[in-house]
């Protein structure tokens, strides 16, 4: 697991993940398997790069976003609100107990930060 404060994650939302999956293989060799370890919901699905894993989400919006490990969600939020950016999504916890949230820069950025399960 890489440290707190590292970029842990990546996800790749999209309106068509059949297209998406074999681009992404095509081009740089990755895989996409459902891991239910890391996601029960169907529409999320793993992306392993061969040195990193990420998530392919089947959704009404595409995007690519990373994703930074942080030792406490909520004060992460409230540390970004300070620092002039703004949370777009409130943490939340998934079915596998990851909490997450997303959340943007003073420069409308999109990033999330999330806290593996306890």
């Amino acid at each position: 697991m890489p440290s707190f404060n590292d970029v842990a994650w990546f996800e790749i939302g999209t309106d068509d993940p059949a297209a998406a999956e074999q681009f992404y293989g095509e081009v740089f060799g990755w895989t996409v398997a459902q891991d239910d370890a890391a996601s029960t919901d169907t529409a999320y699905r793993v992306i392993d790069t061969g040195g990193s894993r990420g998530g392919l989400f089947t959704g009404r919006e595409n995007y690519a976003v990373f994703t930074v490990l942080v030792e406490d969600v909520d004060a992460t939020c409230r540390q970004v609100e300070k620092a002039g950016g703004w949370v777009q999504r409130p943490p939340s916890v998934n079915p596998v107990g990851v909490t997450f949230a997303h959340v943007l820069d003073p420069a409308g950025n999109h990033f999330s930060v999330f806290t593996p399960p306890k």
